[in-house]
């Protein structure tokens, strides 16, 4: 009898472990930047930033979805007006290789391009697991279109969005640029003391069919923790667009601080 007890708890334990593993595999995993600025008076602004991501896990399964997003005005006329959504899928292989699929969409008012799209298949590693430091590198072949927009110009100069172009000479018409591309990704992480923590994201985006033609993201934050769910962070964007659309800078850059919210 006591053996037929014991039995029942011992099984009905591994039960319950298994349980709160599903659960603890399945949980919902949120991070969220956020960043606002605004001044009235003498000036009026306003910036906005929000750097979201959200992982669900299920069994073999990894959905993930980043949000990055970046807007500011200057008196009521924009000044910053850029949006990027991507989707990921995971299904692991092992427990540190992964097949991966990624859609991606970005909008950007200020480069000269009404957006990019891009999708494609590819393989996720993970090449550093460990508490202190944490390296996961990807890659995948992408079906890309990057859309430009009709070129204005007026006295020789182009009109740059925001200003109005129904006063210019239009110089070039808007067209797609369709090619078969890759993206090449690599997410490091340092926590270098308990309630300190470095970033690093690196990613390069290109065309196989034009070598010169690829784009490069760089992100490199810095956060403390205030809370279990609440952090206060520093972080440096760069984005780079190595033939950047006529009369536009190859370079963009933007530093902000930001509530981080991690749930």
């Amino acid at each position: 009898m006591k053996q037929i007890i014991l039995s029942t708890l011992v099984a009905s334990s591994l039960v319950m472990a298994a349980d709160a593993e599903v659960k603890k595999e399945n949980t919902l995993v949120t991070h969220t930047e956020l960043g606002y600025i605004q001044t009235s008076g003498n000036t009026e602004t306003k910036t906005f930033n929000l750097d979201a991501k959200a992982k669900q896990s299920w069994d073999k399964h990894i959905y993930a979805l980043m949000v990055d997003a970046q807007y500011a005005d200057d008196d009521g006329a924009e000044t910053k007006n850029k949006f990027v959504i991507e989707l990921e899928y995971d299904y692991e292989i092992t427990d540190r290789l992964a097949f991966d699929y990624l859609l991606g969409y970005k909008s950007d008012k200020f480069s000269g391009l009404e957006y990019q799209a891009y999708t494609g298949p590819g393989l996720a590693y993970k090449a550093i697991v460990s508490d202190a430091h944490n390296l996961e590198l990807s890659g995948n072949i992408l079906y890309s279109i990057d859309s430009y927009e009709d070129v204005y110009r007026e006295n020789g100069d182009v009109i740059n969005y925001p200003a109005p172009t129904d006063t210019g000479k239009l110089d070039a018409e808007a067209y797609d640029d369709d090619y078969i591309g890759y993206r090449v990704k690599g997410v490091y992480g340092w926590q270098i003391m308990e309630n300190l923590k470095f970033d690093q994201e690196l990613s390069m985006r290109g065309s196989f069919e034009e070598s010169d033609k690829y784009f490069v993201f760089s992100k490199t934050a810095l956060s403390t923790k205030i809370s279990d769910m609440f952090s206060a962070g520093i972080s440096y964007k760069v984005d780079y667009a190595n033939i950047p659309a006529e009369d536009k800078d190859s370079t963009d850059s933007t530093l902000t601080a930001n509530l981080i919210i991690d749930y």
